[in-house]
């Protein structure tokens, strides 16, 4: 792994880190971002994006700070728009296995290897790299500070919201089309009720309390 210095941005500058990184040569820029790290059900989705360079596109921005429908009609712009879309996933069994954090890196990993072309640089949100040899750059608060990371947010976002709307039929009961897997009061006395389905995560405070004893 590899970590190449870039100037920080000016907040408004939101194509700065990826025009840095051109100037250093690099041509194939990825954001990537993930969505579903604190819910207590369903799984870690990781996205990675390439824009056209110079490609700029109103309303994108971290997802968090945008309204369930911009996200939507976002997607769908991001999607014809992008170069190329890669999504990356941490089951909730694998979370369970080797952690939220690395289950999340192992989902940002992953939606990189799905881009094609693949990228010669990649921006990510937060202060943890992936386990690859292409030059990489984490960026604290990215969503915030370059298009290819909120774009990313927006994808990833979107699809684990969509995924949570079909756990919601599958298993029924636990309110997942509403809070997405978060631990809402809804959703903590639902599982206290119905006790954990099978997209739980096990090793998560207000889920390991109500797993049923095995019986000797």
């Amino acid at each position: 792994m590899r970590q190449t210095e870039l100037f920080a941005p000016t907040p408004m500058d939101t194509l700065a880190l990826e025009q840095h990184a051109r100037s250093r040569g690099f041509s194939m820029i990825a954001g990537v971002d993930e969505a579903g790290r604190g819910p207590l059900a369903g799984p870690v989705v990781a996205a990675a994006v390439i824009l056209p360079e110079g490609l700029r596109i109103p309303g994108v921005d971290d997802s968090k700070k945008l309204s369930p429908e911009k996200r939507e009609h976002l997607f769908d712009v991001i999607n014809s728009q992008a170069l190329t879309v890669g999504i990356g996933m941490g089951s909730p069994e694998m979370i369970d296995r080797i952690n939220i954090l690395q289950a999340t890196l192992h989902a940002m990993l992953e939606a990189v290897f799905a881009l094609s072309p693949q990228p010669d640089f990649i921006l990510i949100d937060g202060i943890s790299q992936i386990a690859t040899t292409i030059p990489q750059k984490t960026v604290k608060k990215g969503d915030s500070l370059s298009l290819s990371i909120a774009a990313a947010s927006i994808i990833a976002k979107v699809t684990r919201d969509r995924l949570m709307r079909k756990l919601d039929a599958i298993h029924p009961g636990y309110g997942f089309a509403d809070h997405k897997g978060y631990g809402s009061a809804t959703h903590l006395e639902a599982i206290r009720q119905l006790g954990p389905s099978p997209v739980h995560r096990l090793s998560f405070g207000g889920v390991r309390e109500h797993i049923p004893c095995s019986s000797s």
